[in-house]
């Protein structure tokens, strides 16, 4: 069966708000990592769409082709920001997926609008430290910013920049859609990353009250933090897919889209 991806904008906070719907059935919104956009989960939209899922893919503002904050957003900010969107689809119930940052944006939602939420994927929540948040936040700030230059040798420091933040990588093609993305959000791509260590993830995973399930990886380069959600709520679905990176959705279609269809049919 053919679909189509239907592709909008809605009015928000922030400016003009990306989204698309890809498929029919029972509806999911699923929230990127940073920074990416609604296009890391391209490998699986069609995978989901025909098994009945109908995926709603979500640019969180600053990132893809939604219009960018200029002052530093707070996670719940984003996820005011996903509620919009799935009013203006008069949809009653959604599940809730998220990947890293997305992670934080759906436990946000879904203890703030436990009401609209069916069921929730926290896929690598990322459960950190304050001390492993900051020191990660100062390797992000380590990095130089992206100043074009007349042989273009900018773009191979992006490439490489990419590189060391995903040890372990196989897919070329997921390299180049990172980087793709992290052109596409600019000097605010920090925007993400600063919401999400600023979150109290701990007190957020304890509050869920809807079925969730932790999905990783084990080559996921925060995969340690996913073992401390499941110690932290035993009472969750725990499922791990093998090795792959923070690239796992592009690395292993047929395998993730499984585990999520498996969870929210």
């Amino acid at each position: 069966m053919q679909h189509t991806i239907k592709k909008s904008y809605i009015d928000s906070r922030f400016g003009q708000l990306h989204f698309q719907v890809f498929g029919d059935g029972k509806p999911l919104i699923m929230c990127h990592q940073s920074p990416s956009s609604l296009e890391m989960f391209n490998s699986a939209y069609p995978v989901l769409a025909s098994l009945g899922i109908q995926c709603i893919g979500i640019d969180t503002p600053g990132y893809g082709q939604s219009d960018s904050p200029n002052e530093q957003p707070e996670i719940l900010d984003y996820a005011e920001c996903v509620i919009d969107v799935i009013e203006f689809l008069n949809l009653e119930k959604v599940s809730l997926l998220g990947h890293h940052t997305g992670a934080c944006i759906v436990a946000e939602l879904s203890v703030i609008r436990p009401d609209i939420v069916d069921k929730v994927i926290l896929n690598g929540p990322p459960l950190l430290s304050l001390e492993e948040r900051e020191e990660m936040m100062e390797m992000i700030l380590k990095a130089p910013p992206l100043t074009p230059k007349e042989d273009g040798s900018h773009l191979l420091d992006l490439w490489k920049k990419r590189m060391n933040f995903t040890p372990g990588w196989t897919d070329l093609n997921a390299m180049q859609h990172g980087v793709i993305q992290m052109l596409r959000a600019g000097s605010n791509d920090i925007f993400g990353f600063r919401a999400a260590f600023n979150q109290d993830l701990e007190e957020l995973i304890m509050s869920i009250n809807r079925p969730t399930m932790i999905l990783t990886n084990t080559g996921d380069d925060i995969y340690f933090a996913a073992l401390r959600a499941k110690e932290l709520r035993p009472d969750f679905i725990f499922l791990e897919l093998e090795k792959g990176t923070h690239d796992i959705v592009d690395e292993q279609p047929e395998e993730w889209s499984s585990a999520v269809f498996n969870f929210i049919k």
